[in-house]
């Protein structure tokens, strides 16, 4: 239990961790963000303990970095490094929608349509990343295969703010161009055309990876 709570420790550090990882991938704390311990226990109303952990278990999934006798701070990314993020998605993702693929159902595709016209009416940016990531995800809701999600679910959480600093630098032109690739997918996964969903979901994410390096901005943290 923990001191301030009376909750178990694990389960508190799992809430904390929870609660740490909305916050960077909504924006809340940026890359580069110091996270001073004692002021985010004072916040919770908890003690240092499973906060410490909390860190620990987010240092695991990329999202924070730990330095010995300094602190813990927001992972950030030079463009190097999310481009071999996006890299290895594009080998990987397609993998786990053929491993759900097969098992989507009609109601299935026409959620994704749905979805997808969701997106298009989306203009805030912040819906409109959580419609998408909705969208993709929603395409490996079938698979069987949690080590390889768990990789690719690390990728897309460690590349969230600069999807995010891309999408409000290049607007609505990008999201419409995302739009007919959704399209295109969905098309395909309608026709369980399996092979071509696969090559459209890899092309989609190598043209954002293209795009990307070439707004080295969205790279600078402030």
């Amino acid at each position: 239990m923990t001191a301030r709570t009376g909750v178990p420790a694990a389960v508190a550090s799992q809430r904390i961790a929870e609660e740490i990882r909305e916050r960077i991938l909504n924006g809340t704390l940026p890359p580069g963000t110091r996270i001073i311990q004692d002021e985010l226990a004072d916040e919770l109303h908890t003690s240092r303990l499973p906060v410490r952990e909390a860190l620990r278990i987010l240092e695991s999934r990329g999202l924070v970095t730990l330095r010995a006798n300094q602190g813990a701070w927001v992972t950030s990314m030079d463009r190097r490094e999310c481009e071999l993020s996006y890299k290895i998605r594009e080998r990987v993702e397609p993998l786990l929608l053929a491993e759900s693929a097969p098992r989507l159902s009609e109601d299935d595709i026409a959620e994704l349509a749905r979805l997808q016209d969701r997106i298009e009416q989306a203009h805030d940016v912040e819906e409109f990343l959580v419609l998408d990531r909705e969208l993709h995800w929603a395409t490996y809701r079938h698979h069987q295969a949690e080590e390889l999600a768990s990789i690719v679910a690390r990728l897309w959480d460690t590349t969230q703010h600069y999807r995010r600093a891309f999408t409000r630098l290049t607007g609505d032109r990008r999201r419409w161009i995302i739009g007919s690739e959704h399209r295109l997918l969905i098309e395909a996964l309608r026709d369980r055309d399996h092979t071509s969903a696969e090559r459209i979901l890899e092309l989609h994410i190598r043209r954002t990876r293209v795009e990307l390096a070439q707004h080295p901005e969205v790279f600078q943290v402030s």
